[in-house]
C-alpha cells in the first residue's frame, strides 16, 4: 500500500494524534461505543471518535469538530479512520522485521501451565485441576500450533489427560465451583463453563489430528445436555459470574457461547450439520446473532472468530461492523489495548493500563486473519503483527495486565493475563506464517 501523500496536517505535528490525545478526547465516546445497541450506532460512534481529533486551523492543530448530522459525522469520521490507517502504516510491513522466538514462547507457556497444574488452589477432586480461562484454555489452543503436527509434549498431554478424565467421570466428578462453596447457581454455572471449555480443548486437539475421538464426542454430549432451551438466553449455557473481566461476568455468557460455537465449528467430520445437531446449532447461532449488537467489542470479536468456523453465527453486516470498529481503535504503535475492547473498570478503582498489549493485539490480529474480511498483507493487520514481533519479552511472553486489579506483574496471579496474551500472540503469528506459506504455494 502506498503511503498517504496528502497534507491534512504537517508531518511534524502528527504526534498530536497520540494515544493520550485520543484518550483525552475520546474516552467517553469509546464508552458510548460499548453501550451502543445496534450496528449503525457503533459505526457512528467510531466515526465520532475519529472526527473528534481531526486537524483544524492553519497550523494543523487538533481541535474538536462539531457535527450537525450523523450522516456527515459518519462520512467524515470514516474517511479519517482510513487516512489514519494509511498514514501510520507507511514502512510498517511485516517483511524485514525481526522474527519472534518460538522456543522462548513454548518454554514460557509450558512453564506456566506446569505451575498451574501443580498450584494447590487449582486442585480439584479425583486428582484433577481446574481448566482456567486465563491459563489452561489459551495454552491448549496456542500450544497446539507450536507443535503441529507432532504429538503433544508432556505438559500439554497432562492437560489433555486431565480434561479427558473429567469428561469420562462427568456424572461423578465435582464441579469446579459449587452452590455449597459459594452461592446458589454456581454449580450450574461451573458445569456449563466447564462443558464448553472441555469441548473446545478436545475439539482443537482433534482438529489438529484430523480425527474425531470418542472422548470428544462424549464432551459434546455433555455440552448439549446443558444448553439452555428456553427463555432469553436460549441457545447459550450457564456461565460463571464472579464479576471478573473479561471472562467471568454476566456479560461473559455470550463469550462462553461463542467459544462453544468455535468448538462445534472446528471439530472434524462435519459435526455441526449432522441431523441430531441441526436444532442445537441453529439455537446457538440464533442466540449469538440476535444478541451480538448489544455486546462489547471483546465479546463480538470472539463471535467473529466463531463465525469463521460456524456459518450463520453473525450476519455479514455484523461481521463487517466488528472489523470496522476494531480497525478504528488501532493504536498509533500498531497494537490494540484490551482496555479499549469494552467498558471495563477495575474493582480496586485503579486506572486501567491503556497501552497496547499482547492479549488484545494477539486476538485481534488472529481473528481478523480468520475472518476472511481482510486480505493477506493488509497493512493494518501487518502493523499489529509487527507490534507482536517486536514486543516479545525475554522470557518468551507478551505483556498484558488485569482488568480487575492493579496486580504485581511478576506475581503468579499477575501473570494470568500475560499467559493468555502469549497464547493469543502465538496463534496470531503462526496463523500469519501459515498464510504466507499458502500464498507462496499459490504463486
Amino acid at each position: 500500500m502506498e503511503p498517504f501523500k496528502g497534507r491534512l496536517m504537517p508531518k511534524e505535528d502528527f504526534h498530536l494524534l497520540s494515544s493520550s490525545r485520543v484518550s483525552e478526547l475520546g474516552l467517553k465516546t469509546r464508552a458510548a461505543v460499548g453501550k451502543a445497541t445496534d450496528v449503525r450506532s457503533r459505526v457512528v460512534f467510531c466515526a465520532v471518535s475519529a472526527s473528534a481529533i481531526m486537524p483544524g486551523g492553519a497550523g494543523g492543530r487538533v481541535k474538536e469538530v462539531p457535527m450537525r448530522s450523523w450522516v456527515r459525522t459518519w462520512a467524515v469520521g470514516l474517511v479519517w479512520c482510513v487516512v489514519l490507517a494509511a498514514v501510520s502504516t507507511a514502512g510498517a510491513q511485516v517483511r524485514g522485521v525481526p522474527g519472534w522466538d518460538r522456543d522462548a514462547a513454548t518454554d514460557y507457556l509450558d512453564s506456566r501451565q506446569a505451575w498451574w497444574m501443580d498450584w494447590p488452589t487449582a486442585a480439584r477432586d479425583h486428582g484433577t485441576f481446574c481448566v482456567s480461562c486465563h491459563t489452561a484454555t489459551p495454552y491448549a489452543l496456542g500450544r497446539t500450533e507450536l507443535r503441529s503436527p507432532s504429538s503433544p509434549g508432556l505438559v500439554e498431554q497432562r492437560l489433555l489427560t486431565n480434561v479427558e478424565r473429567r469428561v469420562m467421570a462427568w456424572n461423578e466428578i465435582e464441579p469446579f465451583y459449587s452452590d455449597e462453596q459459594f452461592r446458589p447457581g454456581k454449580t450450574a454455572e461451573a458445569r456449563g463453563s466447564e462443558a464448553i471449555l472441555n469441548a473446545l480443548i478436545l475439539a482443537n486437539r482433534d482438529a489438529t489430528a484430523g480425527s474425531f475421538s470418542e472422548i470428544t464426542r462424549q464432551a459434546f454430549d455433555n455440552l448439549w445436555a446443558l444448553q439452555v432451551t428456553s427463555g432469553p438466553t436460549e441457545g447459550a449455557w450457564p456461565w460463571l459470574d464472579f464479576q471478573l473481566e473479561p471472562w467471568e461476568t454476566a456479560a461473559a455468557q455470550y463469550y462462553g457461547a461463542a467459544l462453544a460455537a468455535i468448538a462445534v465449528g472446528v471439530v472434524p467430520e462435519h459435526y455441526a450439520v449432522v441431523p441430531e445437531n441441526r436444532t442445537r446449532v441453529a439455537r446457538l447461532g440464533k442466540y449469538l446473532q440476535s444478541n451480538a449488537d448489544s455486546q462489547h467489542l471483546f465479546n463480538r470479536l470472539t463471535a467473529l472468530w466463531a463465525s469463521a468456523t460456524l456459518p450463520d453465527t453473525l450476519t455479514s453486516e455484523q461481521r463487517r461492523a466488528i472489523v470496522d470498529e476494531t480497525m478504528c481503535i488501532q493504536r498509533e504503535d500498531g497494537g490494540w489495548s484490551l482496555a479499549s475492547l469494552g467498558m471495563f473498570e477495575r474493582r480496586d478503582a485503579t486506572p486501567l493500563d491503556t497501552e497496547s498489549d499482547g492479549y488484545a493485539t494477539g486476538i485481534v490480529t488472529y481473528v481478523l486473519q480468520l475472518s476472511g474480511l481482510v486480505v493477506i498483507g493488509d497493512p493494518r493487520v501487518d502493523r499489529g503483527l509487527v507490534w507482536l514481533r517486536t514486543n516479545q519479552a525475554e522470557d518468551g511472553s507478551w505483556p498484558a495486565s488485569s482488568l480487575n486489579f492493579d496486580r504485581e506483574p511478576t506475581s503468579d496471579r499477575g501473570r494470568f493475563m500475560r499467559d493468555a496474551a502469549t497464547a493469543y500472540a502465538v496463534l496470531a503469528l503462526t496463523r500469519a506464517e501459515r498464510g504466507e506459506r499458502e500464498a507462496a504455494a499459490r504463486r
